[in-house]
C-alpha cells in the first residue's frame, strides 16, 4: 500500500504576480484585452536563483504603438457613446505592454487570462474575465500568444501580425486579424517585380517569423515568375556590426539594383544605418508594409538612400475625431495611467518624478503644462492612419460580433442546434464562432469579414517615397493592389519618382536581355537569370526579346543578317545575269563563231587539195554538228523551264552523236582508203558517200530513239532544291530518268570509243592522208574532259552542277575543233605552198 498522500485538487491560480505588469484598465460589461508593444526591447535582470527575479525593465518607448493603443481606447469609447451599437452593454478594456519580446508577450497573455476562479469551479478550472484579445503587433509575438490563447479558444484579433503561418487554423484555431496575410503582400511585391521587368532581386529579411516567412514566400513567388534572387540575407536581432557590414557588402557585390527589405522598422533601420556608413548608393529599395510608412525612417539622414523607395501599405483612413482625442492626454488628469507617464517623459525629455529616489536621471522636471499641440511627433500624426485603422476595425469587428450575439433569436443562433449565447456569461469560444461569421461595411465603405483562415480581404496601396520642396518625405500613392479584382495590380507609372528623383525605371538584371535574333544560353553553375546571348544559327530566327529557342524558317525562307526575320531565299540557277553565265555564253558563241569561220574558210577553199583530201562533205557535216554542239550549251543557261529542260539533254545528246558519228565515219573512210591502195582491194566501193551517210544516219538514229523514249516516259523537268541548311533555292533540271541519262551518255561514249580505237589503228599511215593522229588526239581530249566531268558533276553544288556540264560540252567541242580543223586552217591561211597536189602526193611514198 502506497505511503504517499492522495493528490489534492490543484487550485487554479496565475503564475507569478500579475500586478507586476503595468496595465491600463477600465471596467465594463465586456472587457476587451489589448496587447501593444509600447517598448522596443526588454532588459532582463540577472538571475541569482536565490530569490525571485525582479520585474523586467522595458526600454525604447514607441510613440507609434502608443497611438495604436489610444486608437483602441478611442474606438471603445466611441462605441459606448453610440446608442445604436450594444445599447445595454458597456465595453471595458485591459491593455498591457508586451515590450516587443515573446517572453513578455506571453506574460501579458497570462495576465489577461489570469482572472478569478469561477464560483462553481471548485478551484479546479480557470476562467478569465476577458473573452477576447486585440493584439499583438508583431507576428513573432502573436505566434506565442496565439498558441496559448488557442488552447482555451479565446479569440485573438491581431492588427499588425501578417505572417502567413498564422493562417494555419490547425495550429492557431482562435487567431483572426484585420491585417492581410503576408502571402498577399508578397504576391503584390512579386507582381511589382514582374511588372517592371526586374529579374535580379536581392532579399534581406528580419530574423523573426515575419521576416523569414515573408522573404521565403517572396523568393518562391519570384522564381515562379522567372526572376532570380541575387542574395538572401537575414538581419540578426542583436544587430551585430560585423554581420550588418557583411550584408551590405553582399548587396554591393551581388550586382543587383533592387533589394526587398522585408523587416520591421527597427531591423530595417539598423541595416540602413550600415548602408549609410558604407555609402551604399544606387539601390532601389522595396519596402515591406512594416516600414514603408514608418516615420522613424523618414528622417533626413536616410533621404540620400531611401528617396524613391517603394512598397505596399495597408489601406489608410481618416478617422474623424481621433486627433483631438490623442491630444487630450495629460499626466495631471490621468495619474492612474501607467503608460502616459512614460509617454510624457519620453516625449518632452523630462521627469515626472524629479527629486524622487526612483529617478536617478538628470532630466529636468515635467511641469505637466506641456502642450501636445506644440510638438511634432509621429504620435499625433494622423495623415497615415493604417495600423491605427486596423486597430479601429478590430474593435468594431468585436462589437459587431457581440451585437450579433445580443440580437440572436432562439433557433437561429450559431451555437449547437441554433442556440443563442447567454450574454451575462459570455464564453470565449462562443464569441469566436460569431467572430468567424461577422460581416459588415464600416463608415469608410470597406467590407469587413474573415475568410476560412481568419484573414481579411487583402487590399494595399502602392506607396512611393518622394521628397517635397521643403525636404520632407511624402508618402505618395502611385497604385494599388486588390486581390479581389481580375488584374489585381494597378500602377500609375507617371506618378513614380525612382531613386535619385528620376523618372527612369531602374534596371536590375544579372544579364542584359537578349535582343531579337539571339537566344538565351544558360551559364553553367549560375541561376537561370544569368545567361549569354547566342546568335541564332543560319536559317533560324528569334523575333522576340529573351527567346529561349530559335525558330527554324520554312523551307522557302532564310534568316536575314540580324536573324530576326525570315526572308525569301535567293533563287539560284545559272543565269545570264551573273558572271559565270555570261562567260559561258560568250565562250559558246565564240566557239560557234569560230565554227562559222572555219566553214567559211573551207567553203572558200573547197577546191584546194587539202580540203578535197579530207573528204569535204564529212568535214562540213562535222563543222555543222560542232556549231550545233556550241549552241546546245545555251539552253543550259537561264531559268529552267519544262521546254528548256527537255531541250538541254536531248539537243546535247543528238548533236554530239551526230558529231562523233561523222568522226567515226571519217575515221573508217581514212582507214579504208589506205586499205584500198593495196593491189586487188575492192573495199572503197562499200564506203562510198551513200554508205557514209547511212552510217551517220544510223548512228544518230539510235540516239534519237533513246531521247524519244526518254521524253515520252520520264522527261526532264524543272526542280527546286529546298535545303534547310542552304540560304538558296536551287533551280535545276531533274533528269527524270537516271537510266535514260546514263544510256545517252554511254552511247556517246561508245561512238567515241570506236572512233578512238580505229584512229589508233590508223595512226601510222602516211602523213598527208593521215587524219588518224588528229582524230586520236581529239578523242583523247574528249575522253579526258568527260572522265573529269562525271565526278565534278556529282560533287558540284547548285548552279555549279549545270556550269560543270556546260564547261564539259564547250571543252570537248573546242577540243574537237582545235584538233581536227585548226592544223588545216593553218596550212590554208599561213602555208599555202603546202596546199598543193604535188606536196600532198610527195608524202605518199
Amino acid at each position: 500500500m502506497s505511503n504517499r498522500a492522495p493528490l489534492r485538487a490543484q487550485e487554479c491560480r496565475p503564475l507569478g504576480n500579475p500586478s507586476e505588469l503595468p496595465v491600463l484598465a477600465k471596467k465594463g460589461d465586456v472587457v476587451l484585452g489589448g496587447l501593444f508593444s509600447l517598448h522596443d526591447t526588454v532588459l532582463e535582470n540577472a538571475l541569482s536563483f536565490t530569490s525571485p527575479p525582479a520585474p523586467a525593465q522595458c526600454s525604447g518607448f514607441n510613440f507609434r504603438t502608443f497611438r495604436w493603443m489610444q486608437t483602441m481606447i478611442f474606438a471603445i469609447e466611441e462605441i459606448n457613446k453610440n446608442p445604436n451599437l450594444l445599447p445595454n452593454i458597456t465595453l471595458g478594456y485591459q491593455i498591457y505592454d508586451s515590450c516587443s519580446t515573446p517572453v513578455q508577450a506571453l506574460r501579458t497573455a497570462l495576465a489577461v487570462m489570469g482572472g478569478q476562479s469561477g464560483e462553481n469551479s471548485g478551484g479546479t478550472q480557470c476562467r478569465g474575465t476577458v473573452p477576447v484579445v486585440i493584439g499583438d503587433g508583431g507576428s513573432t509575438l502573436s505566434l506565442v500568444v496565439a498558441r496559448f490563447l488557442g488552447v482555451f479558444h479565446v479569440p485573438q484579433v491581431s492588427y499588425f501580425s501578417s505572417c502567413a503561418c498564422l493562417s494555419n487554423k490547425v495550429e492557431f484555431p482562435a487567431f483572426l486579424r484585420t491585417m492581410p496575410s503576408d502571402f498577399f503582400q508578397v504576391d503584390a511585391l512579386a507582381q511589382l517585380v514582374k511588372h517592371f521587368g526586374w529579374t535580379w532581386v536581392g532579399v534581406v529579411a528580419g530574423d523573426d517569423a515575419y521576416g523569414r516567412g515573408g522573404a521565403q514566400i517572396f523568393a518562391e513567388e519570384v522564381k515562379k515568375l522567372g526572376a532570380c534572387v541575387a542574395l538572401h540575407e537575414i538581419i540578426p536581432k542583436n544587430h551585430d556590426n560585423t554581420q550588418m557590414a557583411r550584408i551590405v557588402e553582399r548587396i554591393q557585390k551581388s550586382g543587383t539594383r533592387v533589394v526587398l527589405l522585408f523587416a520591421v522598422e527597427q531591423d530595417a533601420g539598423a541595416l540602413l544605418r550600415e548602408a549609410l556608413r558604407q555609402n551604399l548608393t544606387g539601390i532601389q529599395w522595396l519596402a515591406s508594409e512594416a516600414w514603408i510608412t514608418a516615420a522613424v525612417l523618414s528622417s533626413p539622414q536616410f533621404h540620400s538612400i531611401l528617396k524613391g523607395s517603394m512598397g505596399f501599405a495597408i489601406r489608410r483612413a481618416d478617422i474623424a475625431g481621433l486627433k483631438p482625442f490623442l491630444l487630450r492626454l495629460n499626466p495631471s488628469f490621468d495619474s492612474q495611467d501607467p503608460f502616459i507617464q512614460m509617454f510624457w517623459e519620453n516625449l518632452f525629455s523630462c521627469s515626472l518624478h524629479h527629486g524622487d529616489d526612483v529617478d536617478s536621471t538628470d532630466k529636468p522636471p515635467c511641469s505637466g503644462s506641456e502642450e501636445l499641440v506644440s510638438t511634432k511627433n509621429i504620435y499625433a500624426d494622423v495623415t497615415q492612419l493604417r495600423i491605427s485603422y486596423n486597430v479601429y476595425k478590430a474593435v468594431y469587428t468585436m462589437t459587431y460580433a457581440l451585437e450579433a450575439m445580443a440580437t440572436c433569436e432562439p433557433g437561429k443562433g450559431l451555437l449547437h442546434e441554433g442556440a443563442c449565447p447567454n450574454m451575462s456569461t459570455i464564453q470565449p469560444w462562443q464569441l469566436l464562432e460569431y467572430l468567424k461569421q461577422v460581416e459588415f461595411t464600416n463608415d469608410f465603405g470597406e467590407e469587413m469579414k474573415f475568410d476560412e483562415n481568419g484573414d481579411p480581404v487583402a487590399m494595399y496601396d502602392l506607396i512611393n517615397w518622394q521628397l517635397t520642396a521643403d525636404g520632407e518625405v511624402a508618402y505618395v500613392t502611385v497604385g494599388k493592389f486588390d486581390e479581389t479584382t481580375r488584374d489585381k495590380l494597378e500602377i500609375d507609372e507617371e506618378a513614380i519618382l525612382w531613386r535619385g528623383n528620376t523618372k527612369d525605371i531602374p534596371l536590375s538584371v544579372c544579364s542584359e536581355s537578349c535582343p531579337p535574333g539571339t537566344r538565351k544560353a544558360n551559364k553553367p553553375n549560375f541561376p537561370v537569370c544569368c545567361f549569354d546571348c547566342i546568335l541564332c544559327a543560319a536559317g533560324e530566327i528569334s523575333n522576340q526579346t529573351d527567346a529561349i529557342e530559335c525558330e527554324q524558317c520554312l523551307p522557302e525562307f532564310w534568316s536575314n543578317a540580324k536573324r530576326d526575320t525570315c526572308v525569301p531565299k535567293q533563287v539560284e540557277f545559272l543565269s545570264y545575269s551573273d558572271t559565270m553565265g555570261i562567260t559561258l555564253a560568250v565562250v559558246a558563241l565564240v566557239g560557234f563563231c569560230c565554227t562559222l569561220t572555219v566553214i567559211l574558210i573551207f567553203a572558200c577553199n573547197r577546191n584546194t587539195p587539202i580540203v578535197k583530201a579530207n573528204n569535204s562533205e564529212l568535214s562540213f557535216l562535222i563543222l555543222v554538228s560542232l556549231g550545233l554542239c556550241f549552241l546546245c550549251a545555251l539552253p543550259f543557261i537561264g531559268e529552267p523551264t519544262p521546254w528548256t529542260c527537255m531541250l538541254r539533254h536531248t539537243a546535247f545528246g543528238i548533236t554530239f552523236s551526230l558529231c562523233i558519228s561523222c568522226i567515226l565515219s571519217k575515221t573508217v573512210v581514212v582507214l579504208m582508203a589506205f586499205r584500198a591502195t593495196l593491189p586487188g582491194s575492192m573495199v572503197m566501193k562499200w564506203f562510198g558517200p551513200f554508205q557514209q551517210r547511212a552510217m551517220i544516219s544510223a548512228g544518230v538514229a539510235v540516239q534519237v530513239v533513246i531521247c524519244g523514249v526518254w521524253l515520252a516516259v520520264a522527261p526532264p523537268t524543272p526542280r527546286r532544291l529546298l535545303s534547310r541548311e542552304s540560304r538558296r533555292i536551287i533551280l535545276l533540271c531533274d533528269e527524270g530518268s537516271a537510266l535514260a541519262f546514263s544510256l545517252m551518255l554511254s552511247y556517246i561514249g561508245l561512238l567515241a570509243s570506236l572512233s578512238l580505237l580505229l584512229a589508233f589503228l590508223a595512226r601510222k599511215l602516211p602523213g598527208s592522208f593521215n587524219e588518224a593522229k588528229l582524230i586520236t588526239f581529239s578523242m583523247v581530249i574528249f575522253f579526258a574532259v568527260w572522265a573529269a566531268f562525271v565526278p565534278a558533276y556529282v560533287t558540284s553544288p547548285g548552279k555549279y552542277t549545270t556550269a560543270t556540264e556546260v564547261f564539259a560540252i564547250l571543252a570537248s567541242s573546242y577540243g574537237l575543233m582545235i584538233c581536227l580543223f585548226f592544223p588545216k586552217c593553218y596550212i590554208i591561211l599561213l602555208k599555202p605552198e603546202k596546199n598543193t597536189r604535188k606536196h600532198m602526193m610527195s608524202k605518199t611514198t
